[in-house]
């Protein structure tokens, strides 16, 4: 049924005045506090908070009055958040203004939920249990490059460390690298450290007290990437027990998991949904990445025949860019839009939606006497890990939330792409398999539980700050862009760290490289004389005499050194033919490895 003005204006007053751009007046009431909370969140027919409905018309001005108020700014429709929507309609100001507000709210928000997670964490047990992550392959050759690592827990009381040397997933290849993870609990507040033992930098979070505005490249960055949200539909899911043994003497299949009987069991229809958006950007500049094997295999694989069509089309109208006009006007009008009937089109931009569904199934050792507490103990530390490691912790997190079978995941595998599946066991519980240094294990009859020493959370001399304003500003949503492009395409989202307040997302900015070694030979002689014979030996012909180094030393001593060089000259050329070599090894792999992938993909 349509609804008059009146009515509207009655039912859902801020929406209405958002919608007819009523800024001025939409503020003075702010202002005086004509409106609760309550109705600064309500939602409108279409599941619209009145900052989400500003954000996609583009109404900056009534954006602004709403965020000064104190609306919410985690607000979303169908999985588009409003940052999302900010940079669907490719106002640069707009953007700008949400991103620094949502920023700011994160903060507050983490810092309000900052006690109850000490409260978790301080009422769990304490103990020590290591993470094996294994990734595998079935495509020739892929399985090579998958690689495996340990995450080592510590939990004592509010304070957590993590350890672990794998980075995440960076142009194609696996990152390596010495990090510790120490989050520590001090009465109703904590701080994050991030420890880079190779770089010997210490990564420390800071609360900013107020929202500032992203560096423009930031916002530059954004709008001139595709949008994209990956999430999991559950709603099909079904466990089923494994069996094991021959047709007409199946029974229920168990398996023993470091000394401990699980029971076995399988997820299916698990489907990771994706969906790209686009309309953002100009026509004929959306970037195309470059297509390596490895990426080219993770983009195409996982999509199915079924993919489906964009949700609207762009106008046929020729234009060489497209820019906030084109939300003028809005061809939906407020009668339709608030009668909650079914439209033909939404409000604002048109949309340019791609979407792709991966299903996959998950296999589970579940074990019912496990000295540990998935939701007490392990959950917390996944939600810090999802935070602030690599992204693959989020599947694991995702997938775990789920309404498992009773019991403990002792081992669980998971794929993360269509081709690559992630492996994770959980062993050494209270370092009862092996010896850790400042942990000792404590047998109480049947009961386990182990003694962490305060060593463990302490960060130790010899570590700088490495926390640069800017330099921490690009990180979170890349390495989210990177997994969500090796499970599809090049997206952005971005979360990533970007984001300049962001807690988590500040940690895993750019490190400042180490000094050069060119400094430092100087002080060396020795390595300077090589260094100058390396060089003269290179720019001679294979003919020509050694230049002399050193003209101004005795008889002796120069044909001394005269010898020496001619060692090191000899050592220099052995060292080059040996690294030709290995270059040629390396392109000759890599060409095997490019066509046992484009087999694979024929074969499939």
């Amino acid at each position: 049924m349509a609804l008059t003005a009146d009515e509207v204006a009655q039912r859902y007053p801020i929406h209405w005045l958002v919608w007819n751009n009523q800024h001025e007046e939409l503020k003075k009431l702010l202002e005086a506090n004509k409106y609760s909370t309550e109705d600064l969140e309500a939602k409108d027919p279409r599941g619209r908070t009145p900052l989400l409905l500003a954000v996609t018309l583009g109404h900056t001005d009534a954006v602004r009055a709403l965020l000064d108020a104190g609306a919410d700014v985690n607000c979303e429709k169908d999985g588009w958040t409003a940052v999302q929507e900010a940079t669907a309609t490719g106002d640069q100001e707009l953007l700008s203004l949400v991103l620094s507000r949502r920023d700011y709210q994160r903060h507050v928000l983490r810092a309000g939920g900052i006690p109850d997670l000490l409260r978790r964490l301080s009422l769990a047990p304490d103990f020590y249990v290591e993470m094996k992550w294994e990734f595998t392959s079935w495509v020739p050759l892929v399985s090579r490059m998958c690689p495996f690592d340990t995450y080592k827990v510590y939990k004592r009381g509010g304070n957590v460390r993590v350890d672990t040397t794998l980075v995440g997933f960076e142009n194609n290849r696996w990152q390596r690298g010495d990090r510790t993870y120490i989050f520590k609990g001090q009465g109703r507040s904590a701080s994050l450290v991030e420890l880079d033992h190779a770089a010997g930098t210490a990564w420390r979070e800071a609360l900013e007290s107020e929202a500032r505005p992203p560096p423009p490249r930031l916002v530059a960055a954004r709008l001139a990437a595709p949008l994209a949200i990956n999430y999991l539909d559950t709603d099909k899911i079904c466990f089923e027990r494994n069996k094991s043994g021959i047709w007409g003497w199946r029974q229920d299949k168990c398996e023993s998991v470091n000394g401990y009987e699980c029971k076995v069991f399988s997820a299916n229809n698990v489907e990771l949904v994706s969906k790209t958006r686009s309309e953002h950007l100009p026509r004929g500049r959306r970037p195309a990445p470059p297509r390596a094997p490895l990426a080219g295999l993770l983009a195409l694989a996982d999509a199915e025949p079924g993919v489906q069509p964009p949700e609207q089309e762009e106008p046929s109208t020729p234009q060489s860019s497209r820019s906030r006009e084109d939300l003028s006007s809005v061809p939906v009008s407020w009668g339709d839009y608030f009668s909650g009937e079914q439209l033909d089109r939404d409000i604002g931009r048109p949309k340019l939606i791609e979407t792709k569904v991966q299903k996959f199934k998950a296999t589970l050792w579940l074990c019912e006497d496990y000295p540990l507490e998935l939701q007490e103990q392990i959950m917390p530390i996944l939600d810090l890990m999802a935070a602030i490691s690599s992204p693959h912790f989020v599947k694991l997190k995702d997938f775990v939330q789920m309404q498992l079978p009773a019991g403990f995941p002792v081992k669980i595998e998971i794929p993360l792409f269509h081709v690559l599946n992630a492996r994770i066991t959980f062993g050494n519980i209270f370092a009862t398999e092996s010896p850790v240094p400042h942990i000792e294990c404590i047998e109480e009859g049947d009961r386990l539980s182990c003694v962490i020493d305060d060593a463990c959370f302490n960060i130790g001399s010899g570590y700088r700050d490495a926390a640069a304003p800017d330099d921490r500003l690009t990180c979170t949503d890349d390495e989210e862009s990177l997994l969500q492009y090796a499970i599809q395409q090049s997206l952005m989202e971005a979360g990533t760290s970007d984001d300049q307040v962001d807690v988590w997302e500040a940690l895993r900015g750019a490190r400042p490289s180490p000094p050069p070694p060119a400094l430092f030979a100087q002080h060396d002689p020795q390595l300077q004389r090589a260094i100058e014979a390396s060089l003269a030996s290179l720019a001679l012909s294979p003919g020509s005499p050694p230049a002399p180094v050193g003209d101004e030393q005795g008889e002796g001593e120069g044909e001394a050194e005269g010898d020496a060089d001619a060692e090191l000259r000899e050592a220099l050329l052995l060292s080059a033919r040996e690294h030709a070599a290995r270059d040629r090894q390396l392109e000759a792999e890599q060409r095997a490895l490019d066509e046992a992938l484009r087999l694979s993909l024929l074969e499939k």
